[in-house]
């Protein structure tokens, strides 16, 4: 065997045991109550401390166009940050520019994400913009290439209608695909932002009382009526409201396959961000909201109805967050997160919140199993070898100098998590150690997916 992970507590998506985990050629070979007989070139010793998966985080934005920018970390940036927050695979929101197949779309990203060098594996999205001329037609030949995931927006200029929304829906049916979305009421958001703007209301704190609860509660029940009509599958993105919480809940207890992904800011923070000094570093779409929708998301989690975490990684340098300083239009949209998102996740299993076997279930084997990756997300034999070793007696404080982004500041600032990862292997590569990276720009690769069946 290439690398032996001794004395550790196994965690899986069910279940902690105590064992030994080997690892040949990228893929865990071995796992059992005592491997010391076998001969290995290198052995870890992990007594004391947890042996998990690593994560898989099904929702980022690297090197993303967005409000007159470009968000701050690209593929090796992002990858890297992943890799030393425990998270192993990330997966990218690639946009359809006009014009283009959803296959030369995912081609171009591939292109993009590899010139920058991935630190770490990655996965990607198509995000749908443009239906016209058959291109939707063009979906199965993306699925055929391991692209078996589309976002549709209900928001933003490059947003798409209910009809185009509800014909994407029909596709995935026939070709396997799962649809995501963003659901928030475009028109309504932007009546209430035309009037808060004629009242003068353009602190960070009206990015929040343009999108409230309601304005993305009323779009959570609106596309799951499309799904339901077409008993297709739909996954949410970024939950962050009592109501569409309750939707979901409702859709599943009437068999509905119907996925919920939130993000640790909304498990976190409320609306409150939104009134700091520096509330304008907090604002991203959908926004953090009141208590009752974020005690409705935690227990979401807590009983099964939330399956996946997530972050929505797409972090802006400070100065372009200071555009909208006056002008909370301005302000470009995205918190950075994939450092944090596994290290916050565990922390609250330390705590007793959530258990480390539920952490692992919504972080790395949920999304692994949702979106086809087959090859990810749990520790059994035959899986890639993307394992974090996490030490429950850790205690670390988040501060921006050590974190790995390209960011220059984090909203994460001054967190303090009981329990951290201390070590990542990617393809059984270590690639962080201890607070530092040690892996390779590049070594990432891109991950084809399975079809839904």
């Amino acid at each position: 065997m290439d690398l032996l992970i001794r004395n550790g507590t196994i965690v899986t998506e069910k279940e902690m045991f105590r064992a030994d985990l080997g690892v040949k050629d990228g893929k865990i070979v071995a796992i059992a109550e005592d491997l010391s007989g076998v001969p290995c070139d290198h052995v870890v010793d992990a007594t004391g401390k947890l042996v998990l998966p690593g994560a898989i985080d099904a929702h980022t934005h690297l090197a993303f166009p967005f409000g007159g920018t470009v968000s701050s970390d690209d593929f090796f940036a992002g990858t890297r940050a992943a890799a030393c927050g425990g998270t192993t695979t990330v997966f990218d929101y690639s946009g359809q520019a006009k014009g283009e197949t959803l296959l030369e779309t995912a081609k171009r990203r591939e292109a993009e994400a590899n010139e920058d060098g991935p630190a770490v594996d990655y996965a990607l999205h198509v995000g749908i913009t443009d239906l016209s001329n058959g291109l939707l037609d063009t979906m199965q030949e993306a699925v055929d290439y391991g692209i078996s995931s589309f976002k549709v927006y209900m928001v933003y200029d490059f947003g798409v209608k209910d009809g185009d929304f509800y014909q994407v829906l029909q596709k995935s049916k026939e070709t396997g695909a799962l649809i995501c979305v963003h659901a928030e009421n475009k028109e309504v958001l932007s009546t209430l932002t035309d009037q808060l703007v004629a009242e003068g209301k353009l602190s960070a704190w009206y990015h929040y009382v343009s999108r409230p609860e309601f304005v993305a509660g009323e779009a959570d029940r609106r596309a799951i009526a499309w799904a339901r009509s077409l008993n297709a599958p739909l996954y949410i993105v970024h939950m962050s409201d009592k109501e569409g919480v309750e939707a979901v809940t409702q859709a599943k207890d009437e068999g509905l396959e119907i996925y919920m992904e939130t993000c640790p800011h909304y498990l976190h923070f409320t609306r409150d961000v939104f009134k700091r000094e520096d509330g304008r570093n907090f604002v991203c779409s959908p926004p953090m909201k009141g208590q009752e929708s974020q005690d409705a998301l935690w227990e979401a989690v807590k009983r099964g109805d939330v399956d996946t975490i997530a972050t929505d990684h797409c972090p802006f340098m400070q100065s372009e967050k200071d555009w909208g300083k006056d002008d909370f239009r301005k302000i470009p949209n995205g918190c950075a997160g994939v450092e944090n998102m596994y290290p916050y996740m565990l922390s609250k299993a330390n705590e007793g919140v959530i258990s480390f076997p539920r952490a692992v279930e919504i972080c790395s084997f949920n999304p692994a199993k949702i979106f086809g990756c087959t090859q990810k997300g749990s520790l059994a034999v035959g899986k890639d070898a993307d394992i974090v070793i996490y030490d429950p007696n850790k205690d670390f404080t988040v501060h921006q100098e050590n974190m790995h982004s390209d960011s220059d500041h984090t909203i994460w600032e001054g967190l303090e998590l009981h329990g951290y990862p201390v070590q990542t292997y990617s393809r059984g590569r270590l690639v962080y150690d201890n607070g530092e990276f040690v892996g390779e720009r590049g070594w990432g690769k891109l991950i084809k997916r399975a079809a839904r069946k």
